[in-house]
């Protein structure tokens, strides 16, 4: 790898987009050289430039892109890092398509591992388990406690031993959530849903891990990032352990003369309670350690704002609609009601912390919306997560209110969608992930993969969401609402400054622009959707030192 700083690099694609007034689409043009000097963008433009030229004279390293693709280092701009680290480290249950599958994979796993005292696992989807996830699925498969985290993250299920380990008999159910109990014994069954997995699974794991368990999670993750071309998270879960663990992570690596490679902003979770002081009081905790960590203090480390989960998902029906799931009749009200959202919203702007709120249901979509544009200002500049069931008017007052539409086009995969049209009926799917919808009202689009609820390498954001098609299933013929595409410019722009606006950040990274930091990676990817999958990660810079290459 190099170690000059002082680089021209030529004979490729160097991505510049067009900015495009909001409500316009971007465009992607190329610039045929780019120079970096003291990790900062010096020159980009042709490559018969007098400043090439110049710099090549003064002895600047030449750098051959090989006709490739240069990006702005990428951004992902939804992520949940220690749980990503984890789930590197956990079985996973990604490939498991049926429940026999999922017992298949955790009994040859628990057979190999004699010494490990808990089996954790990740992946599970509620369509794997028709039946509903019980515990007695899992109980004959080992004596020891088994957790499987679901793939969205809103779900835990777990075998009677770990259900004896967490000691959930005599716990309430907490605001927004549920321990789901067997209806003739009234013990829990196996399943922690919403809040009562957010608020016991992290406690649990807090018990069971050590500081440095976590840390070598947060650095199995960021290793991961870094091989896919990413020089930017923006975390939206951030709690006390992971940050702690973070920080001491940071310190580490100075001590032992190793760069951080990543410029990373937080969202503080905020857990619901039906008390506003409780509330508020998580509130003021985020803004301690906002005035501590910000762009003046740290800027590559930030607390920037707050996260409030205000519904569930469609597969596991606690997304809330504005009308019953078509399946049952049944709906669900939003975790976070107006009447207790609104004094946190408030006191985080009073605090001047960003508002994330995550809405999936296009009721939830609705009240969040409404919050926000009662209690913030564009210039605060407010998020709204996922998205995934919105109506055509709320799509519409995103651009109005200067809401960020932060979105997870892998979520949008054909593949893992097969219950929607029984769930919600085929007139609401024709309302999912309406991408485009948002970007042609003006709303500023951010580019997020979710992980660990889904794949975090770029490619998969990239072909699902131009193509509208499957990345888990390419063979899959299914085509998800084609008139909400993306083009391959948006996406990209989206995963780069889209993601860096997101949370106060473009004037430092986002584009390959003159005095921006030199975060840069470089792609194998060739310029048509269609074959975005093929696509190769083959170096990453970060402040204009390379810090991966898969290049021999």
């Amino acid at each position: 790898m190099t170690t000059s700083t002082h680089v021209v690099f030529q004979n490729g694609k160097i991505f510049r987009s067009n900015k495009a007034p909001a409500g316009q689409r971007s465009e992607a043009n190329f610039a045929e050289a780019l120079v970096i000097k003291d990790g900062i963008i010096t020159f980009v433009g042709d490559a018969s430039a007098a400043e090439v030229k110049s710099a090549i004279d003064a002895g600047a390293e030449v750098r051959d892109v090989g006709g490739h693709t240069l990006l702005p280092g990428l951004v992902d701009g939804h992520i949940h890092l220690t749980q990503l680290g984890q789930a590197l480290l956990k079985l996973s249950l990604a490939h498991c398509k049926t429940l026999e599958d999922i017992r298949t994979t955790i009994r040859d796993h628990a057979a190999a591992h004699p010494e490990a005292e808990r089996i954790f696992c990740s992946g599970w989807m509620h369509f794997m388990t028709p039946e509903g996830p019980l515990a007695s699925l899992l109980d004959d498969l080992d004596p020891r406690p088994i957790l499987i985290t679901a793939k969205d993250l809103h779900s835990t299920w777990c075998n009677t031993a770990a259900l004896k380990d967490l000691d959930l008999e005599n716990e309430p159910d907490p605001p927004g959530g549920e321990i789901v109990r067997d209806p003739k014994t009234g013990k829990p069954s196996g399943l922690l849903s919403e809040a009562a997995s957010m608020k016991f699974i992290p406690l649990y794991m807090a018990r069971t891990s050590t500081l440095q368990d976590r840390i070598a999670a947060i650095e199995t993750a960021i290793n991961d990032y870094t091989a896919a071309g990413f020089t930017g998270l923006i975390d939206m879960a951030m709690e006390e352990d992971g940050w702690t663990a973070l920080q001491e992570y940071r310190k580490q690596e100075k001590a032992a003369g190793r760069p951080f490679p990543i410029r990373f902003a937080a969202y503080w979770m905020i857990l619901p309670k039906d008390d506003d002081a409780e509330n508020i009081k998580q509130v003021e905790r985020a803004a301690e350690l906002a005035r501590e960590f910000n762009l003046e203090t740290d800027p590559d480390c930030r607390l920037v704002g707050i996260k409030l989960v205000c519904d569930g998902i469609i597969d596991g029906c606690t997304a809330s609609l504005k009308e019953p799931y078509s399946h049952n009749g049944d709906n669900c009200d939003p975790v976070w009601s107006q009447r207790y959202m609104a004094p946190v919203v408030q006191a985080a702007t009073k605090h001047g912390l960003q508002v994330a709120l995550h809405a999936i249901g296009d009721r939830t979509v609705a009240d969040a919306i409404d919050v926000l544009e009662a209690h913030v200002g564009a210039e605060h500049r407010p998020r709204i997560e996922h998205l995934e069931v919105t109506t055509a008017e709320d799509a519409k007052r995103l651009g109005k209110l200067g809401i960020t539409a932060s979105v997870q086009p892998v979520h949008s995969d054909p593949a893992i969608l097969r219950a929607w049209p029984t769930l919600i009926g085929e007139h609401r799917c024709g309302r999912a992930f309406a991408y485009s919808d948002f970007a042609d009202g003006g709303a500023h689009v951010a580019i997020g993969s979710d992980a660990p609820t889904a794949p975090h390498h770029v490619i998969d954001n990239l072909y699902i969401a131009t193509t509208r098609r499957s990345a888990r299933e390419p063979e899959l013929e299914t085509v998800v609402n084609p008139q909400f595409a993306l083009s391959l410019c948006d996406v990209l722009a989206g995963a780069t400054e889209g993601a860096a606006r997101s949370c106060f950040l473009e004037d430092r990274v986002g584009s390959l622009e003159v005095g921006k930091k030199a975060d840069l990676t470089i792609f194998d990817l060739d310029w048509d959707p269609s074959k975005a999958l093929q696509a190769k990660t083959l170096e990453t810079w970060f402040e204009g030192k390379q810090v991966f290459s898969s290049r021999k």
